[in-house]
C-alpha cells in the first residue's frame, strides 16, 4: 500500500547547527552521518557513511550494484566533482545485444529489437564501491572500513522499515524471480511491512568484505566473480575484466550564473547541462520575477524546461563518443528564449527514445561541516532494485542503468562496448554569496533538473528559508507533453495554465522527487529535507 503523503501536515523548520549537518531520505542513515561527524569525521566521511547506511535502510533505491556521483566545495575553497559510473561490457555491441534480446523469440528480427528495461543486458559496471573509497581516501579522515560500520550493524542487527521505503519495496515481489534474489530481499516471499524489523545478512557480509579488503573485492575479488557470473548465467556479457578496468573520474563541473548565484552541475554523460540551460533560459525570460504563486511563473519556467530537455535529451551521452553544442552558455539560452511566448509550445520533443528514465529511484544526501566542506552525494541503481539480478549470495542487487541505451546505431545514446549511457543523476552546488554555499539535489529521473530549477528559484528569486524551498508545491513537465502539478497549488493556477495551452494534470506528491539541502552561510550550518520522503535533517 502506497503511503498517502497528502495526509501528513507536520510542520518542519530548517535545522541549524555550527558543527555539522546531514540531510537525507531516511532518519537512520542521517544518524550514521551525524555519528561520523561526532566521532571526528568531516563532511566527506559523513557522506560516505550515510550513503552506505542508505544501502541497507533504503535498499529500494540504492546499492553497491549501482553508481555514485558528487559535487563539493572543500574547506580550502576548491570546487570539484566525482563520477563513479561504469559503462557497458566489452562484449555489448549493438549486434550482440540485439541478437541476444531476440534469441528465442521467433517473431522478432534482431533489427527490430529494443533495449530491455531489466535483465542482464541492462547491467552496467557499478561504480559505488570505488566511488566511496576514492571519496574517503582523497578527502576524508576515516578509512572506508570505519565508515561502513553503521551500515554493517543495520544489516546484521536489523532495523524497522520506514513507511515510504516499505511501499517502494513492494515491487521486489514481482521483480525478483531467482531464489537467491528473493532470499536476499523478501521475507516469506513478501516485502516487509512498515515497522517490520528486518536484517540483510548477505548484504552485511559483502559490506564486511569491502571493509576488510577494500573496494577491489567488488572489482577483482570474489564479489566481482559473483557479479560477472550472475550476469553471464542470465545471458549477459559482463566479465571480471570489465569490472577490473573501472576507474573513478574527477571531471570539471559545468556552471552558470543565475540571478547572481553561481550554480554548478555535472557535465555529460549526466543531465546537469539540462538544468543549467533551463536556468539560463528562465533568467532570459524573467521567469523568477513573477509572483511565486502565479501561473505565469510556472508557465515560463516550464517552457524553459521543455527547451532544455529537447536539447539535452538529443545531445547528452558519453562525451568520449559524441560531442555536444554549448548547451549551458548564455548565448545558446538567448536564442532559445526567443522561441518562448505567452502560450504553451507544443512543438518540442522530450525524452531519450526508449530510455525509460522519466521516473527512477535514487538517494541523494547532503552534508556540511564546521571546516567549510559542503558535499552533495547521489547514489542509485536507476529503477528501484535495478535489473532484477542479485549477484549470487552477495545480497548485491545490480543496476539497470543500461536500460537508457538505444539499439539504434543512429542515436547518440546507442550502446557500445565500454560506453556509459545517458545518466539522470545530478548532485548540485550553489555559491550564493561570498561565504555562502549550498549543496543540494532533487532525486527522481527527469524530475531531477526540474527540481533543481524550482528549488534554486525558491531560494534565490524568492529568498525562502531552506525548508520552505523544499516544501513548496512542484510542477513537472512529462514526456507525454502534459504539465503535471501537485494538488497543493493555490487558487486557479491550473485553470490559467490550461488557458495558456498546457495540458494540465494532477499527480500525487511521490511523483515530484526527493530533495535535500545543506548550507554553510558564514559558518552557520543549516539543512532541510524532503517532506515527500521518510527522512530528516540533523545537526550536530
Amino acid at each position: 500500500m502506497k503511503p498517502d503523503l497528502d495526509r501528513f501536515n507536520s510542520r518542519r523548520s530548517t535545522v541549524y547547527s555550527n558543527r555539522g549537518v546531514v540531510s537525507t531520505s531516511q532518519p537512520l542513515a542521517s544518524q550514521a552521518g551525524i555519528a561520523t561527524l561526532r566521532d571526528g569525521g568531516n563532511a566527506f566521511d559523513a557522506a560516505v557513511a550515510t550513503a552506505a547506511a542508505l544501502n541497507v535502510v533504503e535498499p529500494t533505491s540504492t546499492g553497491l550494484g549501482g553508481d555514485v556521483f558528487a559535487l563539493y566545495k572543500t574547506a580550502d575553497g576548491d570546487v570539484g566533482a566525482m563520477r563513479a559510473s561504469g559503462g557497458a561490457p566489452a562484449g555489448a555491441s549493438i549486434e550482440a545485444v540485439s541478437e541476444a534480446v531476440s534469441d528465442g523469440t521467433e517473431s522478432l528480427d534482431p533489427a527490430d529489437a529494443q533495449m530491455p528495461f531489466d535483465g542482464p543486458h541492462t547491467v552496467t559496471v557499478p561504480g559505488t564501491a570505488r566511488g566511496w573509497e576514492a571519496t574517503a581516501e582523497r578527502f576524508g579522515r576515516k578509512s572506508l572500513a570505519e565508515l561502513l560500520q553503521p551500515a554493517i550493524r543495520y544489516a546484521t542487527d536489523g532495523y524497522p522499515v520506514s513507511e515510504v521505503v516499505s511501499a517502494q519495496w513492494q515491487h521486489a515481489e514481482q521483480l525478483f524471480d531467482t531464489a537467491h534474489a528473493r532470499e536476499a530481499f523478501l521475507y516469506d516471499g513478501e516485502a516487509p511491512a512498515t515497522g517490520q524489523v528486518v536484517t540483510l545478512p548477505r548484504l552485511g557480509a559483502s559490506m564486511r568484505k569491502v571493509a576488510e579488503h577494500g573496494a577491489d573485492v567488488v572489482y577483482e575479488g570474489d564479489i566481482a566473480e559473483a557479479i560477472a557470473g550472475e550476469v553471464q548465467r542470465e545471458g549477459g556479457f559482463m566479465t571480471v575484466d570489465d569490472l577490473a578496468d573501472f576507474e573513478v573520474e574527477w571531471p570539471e563541473p559545468v556552471s552558470t550564473t543565475y540571478n547572481g548565484a553561481e550554480i554548478y552541475e555535472l557535465p555529460p554523460h549526466n543531465q546537469g547541462l539540462i538544468a543549467l540551460e533551463a536556468l539560463n533560459i528562465a533568467e532570459e525570460l524573467g521567469a523568477g520575477g513573477y509572483d511565486h504563486g502565479s501561473a505565469e511563473r510556472v508557465h515560463y519556467f516550464a517552457e524553459a524546461m521543455k527547451l532544455a530537455f529537447h536539447d539535452g535529451h538529443h545531445y547528452i551521452t558519453d562525451p568520449e563518443y559524441e560531442s555536444h553544442p554549448p548547451l549551458g552558455s548564455e548565448e545558446w539560452a538567448r536564442q532559445r528564449a526567443e522561441t518562448v511566448g505567452p502560450a504553451a509550445n507544443h512543438d518540442v520533443s522530450f525524452g531519450v527514445p526508449d530510455a525509460n528514465a522519466e521516473d527512477a529511484d535514487t538517494v541523494l544526501l547532503t552534508t556540511a561541516d564546521d571546516e567549510g566542506n559542503v558535499v552533495s552525494y547521489i547514489n542509485s541503481r536507476f529503477a528501484g532494485f535495478g535489473s532484477g539480478l542479485v549477484a549470487g549470495d552477495t545480497g548485491i542487487a545490480l543496476q539497470n542503468r543500461g536500460a537508457s541505451f538505444s539499439l539504434d546505431s543512429a542515436h547518440p545514446n546507442s550502446i557500445a562496448p565500454g560506453k556509459r549511457p545517458f545518466h539522470t543523476l545530478i548532485p548540485g552546488l550553489a555559491h550564493l554569496d561570498e561565504n555562502d554555499w549550498a549543496a543540494f539535489g532533487v532525486m527522481g529521473g527527469y524530475m531531477q533538473p526540474q527540481g533543481h530549477v524550482q528549488v534554486l528559484s525558491n531560494l534565490i528569486d524568492y529568498g525562502m528559508p531552506l525548508q520552505r524551498t523544499l516544501d513548496e508545491p512542484r510542477w513537472r513537465y512529462r514526456e507525454s507533453g502534459q504539465l503535471a502539478l501537485e494538488p497543493h497549488f493555490d487558487g486557479d493556477v491550473a485553470a490559467k495554465l490550461a488557458r495558456k495551452g498546457h495540458e494540465v494534470v494532477t499527480m500525487t506528491p511521490g511523483q515530484f522527487g526527493g530533495a535535500q539541502i545543506a548550507r554553510d552561510a558564514d559558518g552557520v550550518l543549516s539543512g532541510a529535507t524532503e517532506p515527500r520522503k521518510d527522512g530528516n535533517a540533523q545537526g550536530l
